[in-house]
Parts: structure tokens; sequence; C-alpha cells
């Protein structure tokens, strides 16, 4: 998984759908893993405006130009890993069934089969994660993959893998205990999640 915000587009997408795919991409890489000093110090430069995701872009940027590498991933380490388990566990099983492994996951790889997205060798994580189903939502907007790519299969993805908890999870890393850097991120996907599914609810 790269650090980096950036979307390498195959296909000519429009404006609006580069930035969606990138604030996909971003959720992605911070959910995977620690953001590297690189990333750090790209995230301090973003620019808000007055729109709740702009009031998140400003805190994040804020939030970033404060934070270490070090102080990024033990933190990432208390809310994710753990010694046993981290404060949240980022998966759709977990959120819409209590366990680990159930048939959200089942699903979404019968679906990313159809689809004919596999996930990369050196994932380890089960594919519900949160940062990795950003990372695919991210790949179908740009053409990444070779499934259709248009609004109904972004639609149709979204509507099956994310719509039913990804704002409850970026809620409650909003308000995690061990969330300092990471609440503005949970901020942003809250917001973000909010402003996806009230796009594809007039499609």
């Amino acid at each position: 998984m790269v650090n980096t915000a950036e979307v390498q587009c195959p296909r000519s997408i429009s404006d609006e759908d580069r930035a969606r795919a990138q604030i996909y991409q971003l959720l992605g890489v911070l959910l995977g893993d620690p953001p590297s000093r690189e990333l750090l110090q790209g995230l301090a430069s973003l620019q808000g405006d007055g729109t709740t995701l702009g009031s998140a872009s400003k805190n994040l940027a804020a939030l970033a130009e404060r934070t270490t590498p070090y102080d990024a991933e033990r933190e990432y380490n208390n809310l994710f890993v753990g010694l046993g388990r981290g404060e949240l566990l980022p998966y759709a099983s977990y959120y819409l069934t209590g366990f680990l492994n159930e048939k959200p996951l089942a699903d979404l790889r019968t679906d990313l089969m159809a689809r004919g997205i596999k996930a990369s060798d050196d994932v380890k994580e089960p594919e519900d994660h949160i940062g990795t189903l950003c990372e695919i939502m991210a790949g179908i907007i740009t053409g990444e993959f070779v499934c259709d790519s248009d609004l109904s299969s972004q639609k149709a993805f979204f509507d099956a893998h994310l719509a039913k908890w990804a704002a409850l999870f970026f809620t409650d890393l909003e308000e995690a205990q061990s969330a300092i850097f990471y609440a503005p991120v949970g901020s942003l996907g809250r917001a973000f999640m909010i402003v996806e599914a009230e796009a594809f609810a007039i499609q």
C-alpha cells in the first residue's frame, strides 16, 4: 500500500470524480497503515472551506502539522492493533454482525470475484477492512479495475459494502479515546460518507 493521496487515473474522469477518488484513496491509505512523514507533510497543506468536509480537512491539516510519524504510529496501533485488539475493529463483518469473518466478508468476496478484483498478495487483512473498501471504491471510480466503473457500478458497491456501517465506524473513530490525529480523519470520513450516500440516493 503506497502512502500517497494521489490517484493515477487510467481513464479520463471528471474533476469531481477525481476529487472523490482522492478522498477515498486518502482514507484508504490512512486506515491501512500509519502515515509516513511525507504524507503528514502533504496533509499539512490541505485547504478547507466552510463545509463539514472543509472543516474536517482544515482540522486534519492542523493535526498533521504537529504530529510526528512516531506519534501517528503509536496512535494507529492503539486504535487498530493493540496487544490483543485495538480500540476499534474496522471491519464490515464486525460492525454488521458483531463478529469477524462473517457473511458480509463472504458477500464482498463474491462481489469482488464477479468484478474481477483481486486482493494484492501483500495484503494480510480481510478484504472487508474499511481501508481496503475505500481503496476499492477509488479504483472503481478511476477505472483501475476491469469491471464497470460507471455511477451505477459505484453505487452498487457503496450500497452493498459501505452504506450500512461506514459512517458509524467513522463516528466511532472521531470519538475514540485514543484518537488525536485520527479524530479529524474520522470527521472527514463521516462527512464524506454522508455526502456520498446522499448523492447516490438521488441517482
